[in-house]
């Protein structure tokens, strides 16, 4: 047993979902979306590194020295597994752990709305879960490739920097990826995986041009294509898609991406007030012909009004589902102003002037 393990015991008793080590200050926990400092002494630079590195792939430690970051997946058998983040900082080693559940949480489990699930049904297509960082988009998109496992027969490719949820082969064949030990780049394995037979491929984080434009080729030519963006709105994401060519190829890729596209769910976590735990509200577009047509002619600013008369699709916009989980009271009314787009709606419920006084 490493020693840093016994940090991820406690991590695991504690319900955290992060966990900061950083020299020249005490350890630290993220418990339900707050800092906690953890009852130790002051980590010294020279002994964080030992510990660090005693977990630690050889290659990866080398890439470190030289570098300054990394990433990688470690795992305690029967605990969790954990994505690693390594970086350099003023006073020496810093490291920050996610905790990624051994079990996979389904749509239900998660309370996700039934239209999610059914994502995992679709013949072909590309679909999109975005959201900031640590908003639980690979929790969600993890459900959805476990109900394609379970109920479809085919053949499921994931691509990620690190390895994040394991699936075992149920109805379907899986197999993962990782950037950098299996792989050399997304877009290595993007362009690999075509030949390789699939029906579905998740791809952890469409980063840069290459990747995007393969998934939405791949989404094109008949793959059911799942891929990750930190953008904040359905709209946002299409617009992000598209800006990212040049300019003389965004008329070809936005007709593309209109034939490609699926379905787009823009989700926030939130803490929970009623319980311990956390919550996410989505924001869902599902790329009817009405959608698709508004994207092909560059109406991109009239998505949301679509996502509004599209109830019937399961189509919702990201403040409705705000609202309907402040409603529910499971989460407090500052949080959700302050996550929130039409700050004017959710003003009423505040009892005290918003912590951001710019948006006032």
């Amino acid at each position: 047993m490493a020693k840093i393990d016994a940090f991820f015991q406690l991590m695991h008793e504690q319900g955290s979902s992060d966990l900061h080590l950083v020299s020249g200050q005490q350890p630290a926990l993220r418990i339900r979306g707050e800092i906690e400092r953890v009852k130790y002494n002051v980590l010294e630079n020279d002994e964080l590194k030992a510990m660090l590195y005693e977990i630690a792939p050889e290659h990866k430690i080398k890439q470190f020295e030289e570098t300054g970051d990394i990433d990688f997946a470690y795992e305690i058998p029967g605990l969790a597994r954990y994505r690693a983040n390594f970086f350099q900082q003023k006073y020496g080693v810093a490291a920050v752990f996610r905790e990624i559940p051994s079990k996979i949480l389904t749509c239900q489990d998660l309370g996700l709305p039934p239209v999610i699930g059914k994502l995992a049904s679709l013949p072909r297509g590309l679909v999109l879960v975005t959201g900031p960082t640590g908003s639980g988009k690979s929790t969600t998109l993890a459900a959805i490739i476990d109900e394609a496992n379970r109920l479809r027969k085919d053949h499921i490719i994931t691509i990620e920097d690190p390895i994040e949820f394991v699936h075992q082969s149920q109805g379907c064949i899986v197999n993962h990826r990782e950037v950098g030990v299996h792989t050399k780049s997304f877009t290595a394995a993007l362009r690999g995986a075509l030949r390789e037979d699939p029906d579905i491929i998740l791809v952890g984080e469409l980063r840069d041009l290459e990747t995007i434009s393969l998934a939405v080729e791949a989404a094109s030519t008949g793959h059911l294509v799942f891929g990750t963006l930190h953008t904040t709105s359905a709209a946002k994401t299409i617009d992000r898609v598209i800006e990212v060519f040049p300019s003389e190829e965004q008329m070809q890729i936005r007709s593309t991406l209109a034939d490609g596209i699926r379905a787009v769910i823009a989700q926030v976590l939130f803490k929970r007030i009623d319980k311990k735990g956390r919550c996410a509200a989505l924001e869902i577009l599902i790329a009817n012909v009405a959608v698709r047509n508004l994207i092909r002619e560059s109406k991109t600013f009239q998505i949301p009004s679509m996502i509004q008369t599209g109830r019937k699709y399961g189509m919702q916009l990201l403040d409705d589902g705000i609202m309907d989980l402040l409603n529910k009271g499971w989460i407090s009314a500052d949080e959700a102003y302050a996550k929130c787009n039409d700050k004017a709606k959710f003003r009423p419920f505040l009892k005290t002037p918003p912590a951001d006084f710019t948006e006032v």
